[in-house]
């Protein structure tokens, strides 16, 4: 059996240091490296070997991996639990691809909607979108929750200095947080008579979006009245459910659509991904959508051993079933990339963090780590001695651009390009660090242990060519397709979030008895009903 063979193998590398394997191989970055567009990916201070890749990819066959990668690019049912297919990848076809499902045209489908953005965004930035006063919208605020925040969130930061904006007047704020607390500090600072509303939603019945919605709603209506234009110049609305969206009150004309066959967190490539597109503009937008297409068409066709989705995702499982660690930093270092981390925390732990085979028995194996981090020049004031020198191992996705500040020289662009190498420095320092320990450094016998350093942590080095839209679409579908092709490893469904659901419902039946609406709840444990009591003041 292949997982035997993994672990005997594992077995006759336990003394193998990945110092000694640098040492006696000059040129293991040469061999353990790979490319794709902007990309790079530098795998060879993860503790492994040409052999291991081998065995790897046996396991990738005897799962059957090509057979689901063709499964997933011809819109099959990869969802099983939900009977749907999983075509993010759609959202990224150029408009002459040819891509039919059940009957439908869905790039007619997609482009449609990609020509309803750009006339938003041009009307916008073009200073022709004005409130129900009159007055020209200078502020726009992305109202939504998990994949319709997250990833228009980190997309909308990453980009904020690489694109030129089509309207310096505008400003992009979000909000998500169900207790207000995000929304309520912006209204304090924003205009009503300019500010306009994006109500993000797949299914427009997300608690935490409404709640913030209505919210907005009755800010708007308080200084501008209650009659009709306030809702129709104020508010625009994302969702697959149009209906919801007219009930709620807006128009239209002013709403953009999403299909079921679109994940919530793999949706920013779709019109959720509007923040973005007012961001960067419709031009960036595409671009990104291009550079992920680029990664789609490396995944389906590139051979395993140069295909760094593949790459990535193998090598998770050798981390992680293999060798035992159960922990992955993500450690960007470029500042744009602040919200990265948490974005990534969400794809792949809400995607594999599944304990259920899609045969509906249990899994006899880790599925997905627990994934964290930070960016890396502030991580390294926080965590890294923990890495270094802690009792944990974890893996680490070491991510930067190789150029920035590049395209005008002053003085001051000096001193930022300065800064950039200094990150550059810090970033390959601590990933050597890691890897080498005591070998990277003069003379360690002669220092005391407590300034040791064991090293042999693993880590990947994903270099960027530089960060711009077309690199940044390349490297989230890279992450993307290594969460499915894990999920195919372990057996498991990538596309669906069940975990999520029930606490939600619990809380529907604890807020009626916080709101006085019962006087019991029913089968409360003595905790949960002893902290009501005390928040009720009973």
């Amino acid at each position: 059996m292949i997982w035997r063979v993994l672990a005997d193998h594992a077995d006759s590398m336990k003394e193998q240091h990945l110092a000694q394997l640098f040492a006696t191989d000059p040129q293991r970055f040469e061999r353990l490296h790979c490319e794709c567009g902007p990309l790079l990916f530098d795998y060879s201070k993860q503790r492994l070997t040409e052999q291991t890749l081998a065995n790897l990819f046996q396991l990738a066959k005897q799962s059957k991996l090509q057979e689901w990668i063709g499964k997933l690019f011809n819109g099959e049912l990869v969802n099983c639990t939900e009977g749907r297919p999983a075509m993010h990848w759609a959202l990224r076809l150029p408009a002459e691809a040819e891509c039919r499902v059940g009957g439908e045209d869905v790039t007619a489908q997609v482009h449609e909607q990609l020509g309803q953005m750009e006339r938003i965004v041009n009307k916008i930035h073009s200073g022709q979108w004005r409130g129900v006063t009159g007055e020209v919208v200078t502020d726009v605020v992305n109202i939504g929750v998990g994949g319709s925040d997250l990833g228009p969130l980190m997309i909308s930061d990453a980009l904020c200095d690489s694109v030129m904006l089509t309207s310096s007047r505008l400003n992009m704020h979000f909000a998500s947080t169900m207790d207000g607390s995000q929304l309520s500090q912006l209204l304090r600072t924003l205009n009503p008579h300019s500010t306009l509303f994006i109500i993000s939603s797949k299914s427009f019945t997300t608690i935490d979006t409404l709640s913030n919605a209505d919210t907005a709603r009755h800010w708007l209506q308080h200084t501008l009245g209650s009659k009709p234009g306030v809702l129709h110049c104020h508010f625009l609305g994302v969702s697959s459910a149009a209906a919801k969206m007219t009930e709620w009150g807006i128009s239209e004309e002013h709403q953009l659509r999403i299909w079921d066959w679109v994940g919530g967190r793999y949706s920013l490539w779709s019109a959720i991904g509007l923040p973005i597109a007012l961001t960067a503009g419709m031009d960036g937008f595409r671009r990104l959508l291009a550079g992920a297409h680029l990664m789609d068409e490396h995944f389906k066709s590139a051979p395993w051993e140069s295909n760094l989705p593949v790459l990535m995702a193998m090598i998770g499982v050798w981390n992680t079933n293999i060798l035992g660690i159960n922990a992955q930093a993500i450690l960007p270092y470029d500042g744009r990339l602040k919200h990265l981390p948490l974005y990534l925390e969400q794809l792949e732990m809400e995607s594999n963090g599944k304990s259920v085979t899609r045969e509906g028995k249990l899994v006899e194996h880790h599925t997905c780590p627990i994934i964290w981090g930070d960016v890396g020049p502030n991580a390294q004031h926080a965590f890294y001695q923990l890495l270094h020198q802690g009792t944990e191992a974890v893996t680490c996705d070491f991510i930067m651009p190789a150029r920035r500040y590049h395209e005008t020289r002053d003085e001051v662009m000096e001193e930022l390009v300065a800064q950039h190498e200094l990150a550059l420095a810090n970033c390959l320092a601590q990933s050597r660090l890691l890897a080498l320990g005591d070998a990277a450094l003069k003379d360690p016998e002669s220092m005391p242990v407590y300034q040791r350093y064991r090293g042999n942590q693993p880590s990947s080095t994903l270099l960027l060519d530089e960060l711009t839209p077309y690199s940044l679409g390349a490297l989230i579908a890279m992450y993307e397709h290594k969460v499915f092709v894990q999920s195919v490893i372990w057996g498991i469904n990538p596309f669906d979030q069940w975990g999520v659901e029930m606490g939600k419902r619990l809380a529907v039946d604890t807020l009626a008895r916080i709101r006085g609406e019962t006087q019991e709840l029913e089968g409360a444990d003595s905790s949960t009903a002893g902290l009501l009591r005390r928040i009720l003041g009973e």
